[in-house]
C-alpha cells in the first residue's frame, strides 16, 4: 500500500519542488490584495498567503492576531510579527476599542522600537522574570542582534501571549468602563489564561492549554519539550532567543486541568465535594447501582452483578523528595483516583507493617514490600481497576514507600469496594500475589478503625492466567479464573496494559509536588477512562462474537468428553465441582478437586530429602544419599543422550554432533568426579589401583535400542563383581559405559559381604522414587499422544497442519523412549539389590506392547475401562479397595471438569456481555438525564453559558447510547433489550 502510493508521487517530485520554491518568491506584481498599494507583508497562515501593506494586514488581522507574518527585505520574505504593523487586541466591546478609553492614552508602538528589559511577571515568589531571553556571551554580544520580530517591545502594555502558533507580543487595551471586570477576568473572557493576577504580562490561549493537554495525554509530552517546541515554531532559527514561560505553562496548565474536571463533571462545587472521586468517571459497563442498574434487580442472586476487580502495582510511577513539603496548594485532593492525603498519611502512621511470608513462590511483590527507599518520597503506586474493561477506580490509587506493601493495598481496596456499591455483595478480587494476600485480610481490616469492608462482602480471590503459571502448582486451580464462577473469560491481567499509557506521564512527576504530580496521574487516568466509555460499545462488539464462536466450541469440546463417561460420573463429577465452588470462598484447597486425586507415590527427590533428614545410619558417610542421586543423574542423562544420538541417524548434522559432543564432555567429567567421590562412600584403600585388573569392557547398548529391542537392556553391568573389576570398567573413557561404583554393581551378596548393605538399602529406595517418575512421565506421555490422535491428528484438514501434529506426537515418542529406558535400567538395579517380590510385582517388566496403547482405548468410557484391558502401570497406584477406578478414569474426570470449566466461562462470557451492553446503555443515558436536569436547572437560572454546555454534554451521550443501541440491533435484529427510561 505504502509503496502504490510512492510510485504514485514519483512523477510529481520535480513539480513539488519547483512549486515549493515559486512560494518563496512575492507574486508580480508586488502590490496588496486589498488596496492595491505596496505589499511588505504576507501571512503564510491564511489561505493562499495573501500579500498586503502594513494597514491592511493590521486590520485583517485584527481577528487573528497569533498568525505569523512575513515581510519583503527586498530579497526574501523574514520572520516579522504583528505587533510591528501595529496591531492592538481590545477587551471587551466585541474587540472593539473601549468608548471609555482615554484619549490620551499612548498610541501604538512603532515596530521599529528597541528592545527593553521587561518588569517582574507578577509572582514575587518566583524572583524576576526576564523578557530578554539568555543568550551565550560569545554567540551574541548585544540585544540588537536579536531578531526584531522576538524583541519585546517597549512599553507596560504589551502581553507576552503564548498560542499553537508560538509566542507573542501583542499591545492589549483593557476595557475601562466603570462596570468593566478586572483585567484577570478580561482576559480570562477574551479565552487568555493570564499565568500571574497582579500586572499580569504572560497569558497563554486556551487553543494551546488544550493542546498541551492532549499532547501530554497521548504522547506523554512533558511542559519543558512542549515550550520547546513552541520556541522553534515562534523561530526555528533561533529558538534559543524565545523568551522562556515554561514555569508559567506548568503554573497555568494545573489551573486548566481542574477547571476542564470541574466542568466537565457538571459544575462541582470545588469547595464542598459531594464524595470523594466526584470528578472523574468510572467504568460504562460495570454493574453500578442507580446509575445503569435499575432498582428492580436481583444484585444479590445473580451472579452478573458481581464486582470485577484486579489490583497491582507499578514502579515506574516513582516520586522524589520535595524541598518544601509543607508549603503545598492541593487543589483537587481526593476528587480523582488518587486517595486524599492527610487521612492516608494518618493510616500510614496508625498501621504497622506486619511482614507476612508467603508459603508460594518467592514473588515480586512480596520481596520488594521492604524494598530501599532511598531519596524516593514514593516507590510506585497502587492501583485498582475493573477487570472486564479496564477502567481505573476512582479513589483508590495509592503511594507506595517501602514498596508494595499490604497495608497499602488495603486501603486501595477498601476504597475501591465503597464506590458505587450499594446493594452488591459479590466480588471478584484478582491480584497477583493473592494466595498469600487473601491469607488474612478480614482481620487485617477488622484491626484497623480506618478501614472498612461490609461483613456480607464475599471476595472470592484469583490470580491473573499469566502470574498463576510462576506459582506453586497447587495456585493454579485454586486461583486460577478458569475456576471462578461468574468471572466469564477474563484473564486478570488488564492492568498491566494500563500502566503502559501512565507511563507515558511517569517521568515527568517524578520531581513535581506531590499536588502537581496527583493532578496529572489523576488527569491521564481520567483520559484512559474516557476513552475507554467512548469505545466501549465497539469493544463489547468484538467481546460478543467472540464468546458466541466459542461457546459452541467449547460446547462442542465437553460434549466428546462427556460422551465417553457414565451418567452416575457425571452426576458424581458435577456435585465435587458444585461443592468446591461454593465453599472455595472460605477454603480454596476444595478447589484441588480439579487435580488428580490419586494417591501420589513418593518421588525420587521426595525420597531425597526424607533421606538427607534422617539421621546418617551406622557405617554410612554423610551425603551419601546425594552422591548415589548423583550417579542415578549421571545414568538417566547417559540414556537420555544415547537416545539423543541414535534418533539423528548415522549422518547428524555439524551442530547436533557439536550437541552431542559437549553433553558427552559433560558427562565425562560428571563420571570423573563421582568416581573420585565413590572411594569415599565405598571406603576404598588409598594404596587402591583399579586399573590393573580392569578388561576395559565397554557397553554402548544401555538406552540405544530401548524400543526396538526387548533384550538391548542386559544386566551385565550388574553382577557380583569385585570393587577392582567395578572401579576398573568405571575409569573407562566412553560416557556411555553402565559401569558407575553404584552399590547396585556389585550386587547384593558382595555389599552384605562388606557391609555396605545399609548403602544399598538407600539406592533402591531412591531407584524406587526415580521409577515412580519415569512411570508417571510414560502416562503422561500415552495419554496426551492419545488426546492429541483423537483430538488433532484425525480431524487435521490440511497438510500443514498434520505436519504440526505429527511433530508433536514425534516429541512425545521420544518422551515415551527416555521413560521406558530409565524404568528397564531402575528394575535391573532392584533386582542386582535384592529386591523382595514384593517390590518386583509392583513394579513389573516392561514390555513393548505395553507402550503401544491405542487412542481407542483411551477414548471409550471410562466405566468399561478393567484392568486386563490397559497396561499394569495405568493401575498400580490405584488402592486395593478401588478397582473400579483406573488411572485413566481419573484422567478423565479432570478433563471433563476442565472441559465443563470452560464451557461455563464462556456461556457466562456470552450472558455477561449481553448484559453490559444494557449498562452501558443504561449508563449513557443516565448521564444524558443528568445533564438535561442540568440544563433545565440553569435554564431557570438564568444562566445562559451553563444551559447550553450541558445541552451540548446531553446531545452527547444521547449519541453515545443511540450509538451502542445500533451495534447491538447489527448483531441482534430481533432482539431488543433496552429500556428507555431506566
Amino acid at each position: 500500500m505504502q509503496n502504490d502510493y510512492i510510485h504514485e508521487w514519483l512523477p510529481y517530485r520535480e513539480d513539488f519542488l519547483h512549486i515549493l520554491l515559486d512560494l518563496e518568491a512575492p507574486p508580480l506584481p508586488r502590490i496588496c490584495k486589498i488596496c492595491q498599494k505596496d505589499g511588505v507583508y504576507r501571512c503564510p497562515d491564511c489561505m493562499h498567503q495573501p500579500l498586503l501593506c502594513t494597514n491592511c494586514c493590521r486590520t485583517t488581522h485584527a481577528s487573528h492576531p497569533f498568525h505569523r507574518i512575513q515581510q519583503w527585505t527586498g530579497n526574501f520574505f523574514e520572520d516579522s510579527a504583528l505587533h510591528m504593523t501595529g496591531l492592538q487586541l481590545h477587551l471587551g466591546h466585541g474587540g472593539a476599542p473601549c468608548p471609555s478609553a482615554s484619549a490620551n492614552e499612548a498610541p501604538p508602538l512603532s515596530g521599529q522600537s528597541r528592545p527593553t528589559t521587561a518588569g517582574k511577571d507578577g509572582d514575587q515568589t518566583k524572583g524576576d522574570r526576564q523578557d530578554t531571553p539568555t543568550m551565550d556571551d560569545d554567540e551574541w554580544e548585544d540585544v540588537d542582534n536579536i531578531p526584531l520580530h522576538l524583541r519585546p517591545p517597549v512599553g507596560s502594555k504589551h502581553l507576552t501571549i503564548v498560542d499553537v502558533t508560538g509566542v507573542h507580543f501583542v499591545l492589549v487595551r483593557p476595557c475601562q468602563c466603570l462596570n468593566a471586570e478586572s483585567y484577570p477576568l478580561q482576559l480570562f473572557r477574551a479565552k487568555l489564561c493570564p499565568s500571574t493576577f497582579d500586572k499580569p504580562s504572560t497569558a497563554f490561549t486556551f487553543s494551546v492549554l488544550d493542546d498541551f493537554l492532549r499532547d501530554n495525554v497521548e504522547c506523554g509530552t512533558s511542559g519543558m519539550n512542549y515550550y520547546s517546541k513552541l520556541r522553534r515554531v515562534t523561530s526555528n532559527v533561533f529558538p534559543h532567543l524565545v523568551v522562556d514561560r515554561y514555569r508559567e505553562l506548568l503554573w497555568v496548565a494545573r489551573q486548566w486541568r481542574l477547571l476542564k474536571l470541574l466542568k466537565w463533571s457538571g459544575f462541582q462545587d470545588n469547595m464542598n465535594p459531594s464524595k470523594d472521586g466526584d470528578l472523574v468517571i468510572f467504568c460504562a459497563a460495570c454493574p453500578q447501582p442507580g446509575i445503569n442498574v435499575g432498582p428492580t434487580a436481583n444484585l444479590d442472586e445473580s451472579w452478573k452483578y458481581t464486582r470485577a476487580v484486579v489490583m497491582d502495582g507499578n514502579f515506574k510511577a516513582e516520586h522524589m523528595h520535595e524541598r518544601r513539603p509543607d508549603d503545598q496548594v492541593w487543589l483537587m485532593d481526593g476528587r480523582g483516583f488518587m486517595v486524599r492525603n492527610p487521612p492516608y498519611q494518618a493510616y500510614l502512621k496508625a498501621t504497622p507493617h506486619i511482614t507476612e511470608k508467603s508459603s508460594c513462590n518467592n514473588h515480586k511483590a512480596i520481596s520488594q514490600a521492604s524494598a530501599s527507599h532511598g531519596k524516593l518520597n514514593s516507590t510506585g503506586v497502587g492501583a485498582m481497576a475493573c477487570a472486564q474493561h479496564g477502567c481505573f477506580y476512582p479513589h483508590s490509587v495509592v503511594d507506595f514507600q517501602k514498596g508494595e506493601r499490604q497495608l497499602n493495598m488495603d486501603y486501595s481496596l477498601t476504597h475501591a469496594l465503597s464506590y458505587n456499591m450499594t446493594g452488591i455483595e459479590n466480588v471478584l478480587c484478582f491480584y497477583d500475589i493473592n494466595c498469600a494476600y487473601m491469607k488474612n485480610l478480614r482481620r487485617r481490616i477488622e484491626s484497623s478503625d480506618l478501614l472498612h469492608l461490609p461483613p456480607s462482602l464475599r471476595i472470592t480471590a484469583g490470580i491473573g492466567m499469566w502470574h498463576v503459571h510462576g506459582h506453586k502448582k497447587e495456585c493454579y486451580t485454586r486461583y486460577s479464573l478458569l475456576f471462578i464462577k461468574g468471572a466469564g473469560w477474563v484473564d486478570g491481567e488488564i492492568i498491566e496494559t494500563l500502566w503502559s499509557t501512565l507511563n507515558i506521564v511517569s517521568a515527568s512527576t517524578r520531581g513535581m509536588t506531590s499536588p502537581h504530580r496527583q493532578e496529572l496521574l489523576d488527569f491521564q487516568m481520567n483520559n484512559s477512562n474516557f476513552m475507554k466509555m467512548i469505545r466501549m460499545a465497539d469493544s463489547l462488539s468484538r467481546k460478543l462474537k467472540t464468546a458466541r464462536a466459542s461457546v459452541v466450541l467449547a460446547c462442542d469440546a465437553f460434549e466428546r468428553f462427556n460422551k465417553a463417561i457414565t451418567p452416575e460420573q457425571q452426576r458424581n463429577w458435577g456435585r465435587q465441582e458444585e461443592t468446591a465452588l461454593l465453599r472455595r470462598v472460605h477454603d480454596p484447597s476444595v478447589m484441588d478437586v480439579f487435580e488428580i486425586q490419586l494417591k501420589k507415590v513418593p518421588t525420587v527427590h521426595a525420597v531425597e530429602l526424607r533421606l538427607l533428614e534422617k539421621l546418617p545410619r551406622q557405617g554410612v558417610h554423610h551425603g551419601a544419599a546425594s552422591w548415589i542421586m548423583h550417579g542415578l543423574a549421571i545414568e538417566e542423562a547417559e540414556i537420555i543422550l544415547n537416545i539423543y544420538r541414535k534418533d539423528n541417524g548415522p549422518n547428524p548434522s555439524e551442530l547436533k554432533r557439536l550437541t552431542i559432543a559437549r553433553r558427552a564432555e559433560k558427562l565425562s567429567a560428571d563420571r570423573s568426579r563421582f568416581i573420585v567421590d565413590g572411594r569415599i562412600y565405598l571406603r576404598v584403600d588409598d594404596e587402591f589401583e583399579w586399573s590393573d585388573e580392569s578388561d576395559g569392557r565397554t557397553d554402548l547398548m544401555l538406552g540405544q535400542d530401548t524400543l526396538d529391542d526387548e533384550d538391548a537392556v542386559s544386566n551385565d553391568g550388574y553382577s557380583d563383581s569385585s570393587l577392582v573389576e567395578v572401579f576398573g570398567r568405571a575409569s573407562s573413557n566412553d560416557p556411555t559405559s553402565p559401569y558407575l561404583p553404584l552399590p547396585s554393581k556389585f550386587g547384593s551378596a558382595y555389599c552384605k559381604a562388606k557391609k555396605l548393605h545399609r548403602l544399598a538399602q538407600m539406592e533402591l529406595e531412591l531407584h524406587m522414587g526415580q521409577a515412580n517418575d519415569a512411570l508417571h512421565g510414560l502416562r503422561l506421555a500415552l495419554a496426551d499422544k492419545a488426546v492429541i490422535f483423537r483430538g488433532v491428528v484425525r480431524p487435521a484438514t490440511n497438510y500443514s497442519m498434520r505436519t504440526r501434529t505429527w511433530q508433536m506426537i514425534h516429541s512425545i515418542d521420544t518422551s515415551v523412549k527416555q521413560c521406558a529406558a530409565i524404568y528397564r535400567q531402575c528394575r535391573l538395579a532392584m533386582i542386582a539389590l535384592g529386591a523382595d517380590s514384593d517390590i518386583l510385582d509392583r513394579y513389573q517388566e516392561l514390555q513393548k506392547s505395553h507402550l503401544s496403547a491405542t487412542a481407542a482405548a483411551f477414548t471409550q468410557g471410562a466405566h468399561d475401562h478393567r484392568d486386563s484391558h490397559l497396561p499394569w502401570f495405568w493401575t498400580m497406584d490405584i488402592p486395593k479397595d478401588t478397582d473400579s477406578k483406573s488411572w485413566l478414569s481419573e484422567f478423565y474426570r479432570i478433563h471433563w471438569l476442565r472441559a465443563k470449566a470452560a464451557k461455563d466461562c464462556w456461556e457466562e462470557e456470552n450472558e455477561l456481555v449481553t448484559s453490559e451492553f444494557v449498562w452501558v446503555v443504561n449508563f449513557f443515558q443516565y448521564r444524558a438525564k443528568r445533564w438535561n436536569e442540568i440544563y433545565m436547572a440553569k435554564k431557570l437560572a438564568g444562566n445562559r453559558g451553563a444551559a447550553c454546555y450541558a445541552a451540548r454534554q446531553q446531545a452527547v451521550y444521547d449519541r453515545l447510547a443511540e450509538q451502542a443501541e445500533l451495534i447491538w440491533q447489527g448483531m441482534n435484529p430481533d432482539d431488543n433489550p433496552f429500556h428507555h427510561g431506566m
